[in-house]
């Protein structure tokens, strides 16, 4: 029961941090869009900021469950190792777009909307990949 609890609420987590890793780059596309409507930017922005933290939040949590699953419930295989490699990646990406939104703060330009949407892109291969690897669990 307790294994099911934990791994229930471990994909609970990831779901509510995935939502953040697809959402963040959108606000930066809009405001890349935002043209100079500094209102508009700054409401952008402040919603990206509270994105990004709710993100962590929910990352930490992911993170802290799993750990649980593997250090008590000894989950382990070559799969595993590969998925939080994926993992990694997407952590990358998350923290990337973080950076970026902080640059606005700081009055960097971000990459153009089409860029930003082709970089929003990234997080769902790398999601097939990583919901493949933990269910087939191919090594």
């Amino acid at each position: 029961m307790a294994y099911l609890l934990t791994k229930t609420f471990h994909l609970v987590f990831v779901i509510a941090w995935m939502s953040t890793v697809f959402y963040l780059p959108r606000i930066l596309v809009n405001i890349a869009e935002a043209g100079d409507a500094p209102d508009v930017r700054a409401r952008l922005v402040l919603m990206g900021r509270r994105l990004y933290r709710f993100g962590h939040t929910m990352f930490g949590i992911a993170f802290l469950l799993g750990l649980a699953l593997w250090l008590h419930f000894h989950i382990a295989g070559g799969w595993l190792h590969a998925k939080l490699a994926l993992v990694v990646l997407m952590m990358t990406h998350y923290s990337v777009a973080g950076r970026w939104l902080k640059g606005v703060d700081a009055g960097r330009p971000l990459p153009s909307s089409k860029a930003l949407r082709w970089f929003n892109e990234v997080p769902v291969l790398l999601l097939v990949a990583i919901v493949w690897l933990v269910l087939a669990k191919p090594f």
